[in-house]
């Protein structure tokens, strides 16, 4: 089973469709993420049918904002003039200082849109699809419609709505720091490493801010606390927990050298309710949350660089002379170093 189908088979809903889509599927621009953002709007407003033209206002708006941040195509791809993002960059001062798309912004996202994203945004990589469909085109060239699913409907509406569109926005913001030039080659390279002080994700060289660790992680989780496995609901705390606990470098290192690997990495950190992660201490993990943290690397394992790299990069760190070659054989590892 793929990491894909097993993320699924986990929680068969809507929402984990969309997750799959937001979170491993193929990015070679950011434009998924604009219309993922314009998709959740819309249906959290309850409309179920949208002209193309109007639904293509915020997806301007969103590309226009973040070109200011960070490049939204990989480093070294050629742009013709009349390509979207070439337009977006030329009318993008004047769009900010509006508010709204120009009019020639507006018509390139509108004639751009169907086949440059809309084609493309419940695929996964080799030639598969996400199991539900949140939009369909409908109506002639010149006056497009959107319609919009129950299923969109749904998940724009469900308790996890905020969280989704916070995980949409930390892997927008992966995904383009991995393109910007020169940071884009170090973060495919060595992946990512975390800022303890701020709790965000960094390029390793650069320290540069990528994303918040919770908000880049905890939609590989199903947005649910790693421990309890409860949704972690808008509002409540969160924290960044060591499955293993980091406690466990010192305790062992006044017996013996800690042999393991680095427990303040990726892989070993899970968001989780405060309450929950006050709870737990620095107790080892029980076996559900080994078993929890195995599918959710595995998950990552399968979304596209630079946070499968990270994990790449842990997997293949000798543990007892050997190379661990699966998740579950490297927590196993780890843990018969603690006992």
């Amino acid at each position: 089973m793929s990491g894909s189908s097993s993320f699924y088979a986990q929680d068969t809903s809507a929402r984990t469709s969309w997750r799959l889509a937001v979170l491993m599927g193929a990015n070679s621009r950011t434009y998924k993420f604009a219309l993922g953002t314009a998709l959740l709007d819309a249906a959290g407003r309850g409309q179920s049918e949208i002209p193309l033209a109007e639904l293509a206002a915020p997806y301007a708006l969103e590309l226009a904002r973040h070109l200011g941040d960070a490049p939204q195509a990989p480093e070294g791809v050629a742009l013709r003039d009349s390509d979207f993002l070439t337009i977006a960059k030329e009318e993008r001062a004047e769009t900010l200082n509006a508010g709204q798309p120009t009019e020639r912004l507006l018509e390139a996202a509108a004639r751009s849109m169907p086949a440059m994203v809309m084609q493309k945004f419940h695929n996964l990589r080799g030639g598969t699809q996400v199991p539900h469909r949140f939009f369909e085109l409908a109506g002639n060239p010149r006056q497009r419609v959107v319609r919009l699913t129950p299923d969109a409907l749904r998940v724009a509406r469900s308790e996890q709505a905020a969280g989704l569109r916070t995980e949409l926005d930390a892997r927008w913001s992966i995904v383009e720091s991995s393109f910007a030039a020169g940071v884009g080659r170090i973060l495919i390279e060595d992946g990512v490493a975390v800022d303890w002080d701020s709790l965000k994700l960094t390029d390793k060289k650069r320290r540069r801010s990528v994303a918040k660790v919770a908000d880049a992680l905890i939609g590989f989780q199903h947005g649910r606390c790693l421990i309890c496995d409860e949704v972690v609901s808008p509002g409540q705390a969160v924290a960044v927990d060591h499955v293993f606990p980091f406690a466990l470098m010192q305790r062992l290192h006044s017996v013996r050298a800690w042999a393991g690997p680095d427990l303040d990495a990726l892989w070993n950190l899970a968001p989780a309710h405060a309450t929950c992660n006050g709870g737990k201490s620095d107790r080892l993990p029980f076996t559900v949350e080994v078993h929890r943290l195995a599918l959710r690397n595995e998950a990552i394992m399968d979304s596209p660089h630079p946070l499968k790299k990270t994990l790449q990069l842990s997997l293949q760190q000798a543990l007892g002379g050997r190379r661990s070659t699966s998740w579950p054989e490297f927590l196993q590892a780890v843990w018969d170093l603690t006992v």
